[in-house]
């Protein structure tokens, strides 16, 4: 006769108690009750573990049993295919997108600086792994991540929603290269067809008939020296900001008028050698009688050990009056809209601002440094700011490039 609840809550003769089917309850003599089903494949029995009683109630031992038989039909080992879900099971746990993010992040933290590094993961870990961070990451469709990158746009962050999305993607690009998926389900998420059309919206950038009346300003600033240096650095080398803030004096020859960005610093991921115009050596110069016993070129005059904020030259140029008229950043470009309307080799000019050739097969046999050019170009630049701060109208023609 079949099992019912009230005979199971009342066995007390150890033995074997059958439901049918090759199912029943193992009632031990040390008064164990474990569910088992008894079953042949391959010409041999088997046997299948179910669980235990009253944990697993009779309803949910034939279930599974169901289950098991069903397996049977189809050809499969109830047992075997047990194991390879327990296996699974263990994967999945120990391969949630959460978890190989996070190893992701520390196999790459090597490669980019601390601020870097923590700005990374701060992004996934407010806008990705509060809703998908638990899940296997095999698990997880396309449409779900493209839900999470809207969302981020919906709050008016696109470019946040920009840079999520790349960097999901490629923690599923590390995931099948070091074998944690058997394949990226992310492939076809393109950004262009998840995100909303929007207009370009360039940094603001002075423009050369504003020179004069600004580097005079720049001249006559009282504020602190740190920053009035660090400036004229940003405008002189037309590097990026935050390279100009982390300087280092280790990168620095001052004899050899050179400044070598090492690669973990620069966007690119590339060293960066900036040749220095006489009028940059004077600025570094100046700041060893400031910085020169410290690591920082330009550190923060509250906390030595720290380079200035990233806020500390916009908030220099609002004090000047150039608030929301002018970047620090936005100096490149006027360096490079300059430098082209004077003649200059665009491919110089590129060189020397740190970008990348968008064509693939140039880039493969174009690896010129033009470091002779460039050391013209940054003295010639450094030479008509100078002209422009004496209120010199004239642009100056470019040197051969």
């Amino acid at each position: 006769m079949k099992l019912t609840d009230a005979k199971l809550r009342n066995l007390t003769e150890p033995g074997k108690h059958f439901d049918g089917g090759g199912l029943y309850l193992d009632l031990t003599k040390a008064g164990g009750r474990y569910w088992r089903l008894k079953y042949r494949h391959s010409g041999k029995e088997k046997l299948l573990a179910l669980g235990v009683y009253p944990a697993v109630g009779l309803k949910d031992a034939r279930t599974q049993a169901n289950a098991a038989r069903e397996a049977l039909k189809a050809g499969g080992d109830p047992g075997a295919l047990r194991k390879t879900d327990k296996a699974q099971a263990v994967h999945d746990a120990a391969n949630t997108l959460e978890a190989v993010a996070r190893d992701w992040h520390q196999h790459q933290a090597a490669r980019w600086d601390a601020a870097t590094a923590a700005r990374v993961l701060a992004s996934l870990a407010a806008d990705i792994f509060p809703t998908l961070g638990d899940r296997p990451m095999a698990s997880i469709k396309p449409g779900e991540v493209r839900a999470a990158i809207v969302k981020i746009e919906t709050r008016g962050a696109a470019d946040q929603a920009g840079r999520v999305l790349q960097r999901v993607k490629a923690v599923y690009r590390w995931a099948v290269i070091h074998e944690r998926i058997a394949s990226n389900p992310m492939l076809d998420l393109v950004l262009s067809e998840i995100l909303k059309p929007r207009e370009v919206q360039h940094r603001v950038a002075m423009a050369d008939k504003e020179l004069p009346e600004f580097l005079n300003k720049l001249a006559a600033y009282q504020g602190d020296p740190h920053t009035v240096h660090a400036l004229r650095m940003v405008i002189l080398t037309a590097t990026r900001p935050g390279e100009v803030r982390g300087a280092r004096w280790a990168e620095f020859d001052l004899d050899a008028a050179l400044w070598t960005i090492p690669a973990e610093r620069m966007k690119m991921r590339a060293e960066h050698r900036v040749p220095l115009s006489r009028q940059a050596l004077e600025v570094l110069r100046s700041m060893q009688a400031l910085s020169g016993h410290r690591e920082l070129v330009f550190p923060s005059p509250v906390y030595p050990s720290k380079p200035l904020s990233e806020n500390t030259f916009n908030s220099a140029l609002a004090r000047l009056g150039y608030r929301a008229t002018a970047t620090a950043h936005g100096f490149r470009a006027l360096f490079s809209t300059v430098a082209n309307e004077c003649g200059w080799n665009p491919d110089v000019i590129e060189r020397q601002l740190a970008h990348k050739e968008k064509n693939e097969v140039r880039a493969a046999y174009h690896r010129s440094t033009y470091m002779q050019d460039r050391e013209r170009l940054l003295q010639w630049w450094a030479d008509y700011l100078d002209g422009r701060k004496a209120g010199n109208v004239v642009k100056m023609p470019a040197r051969a490039a």
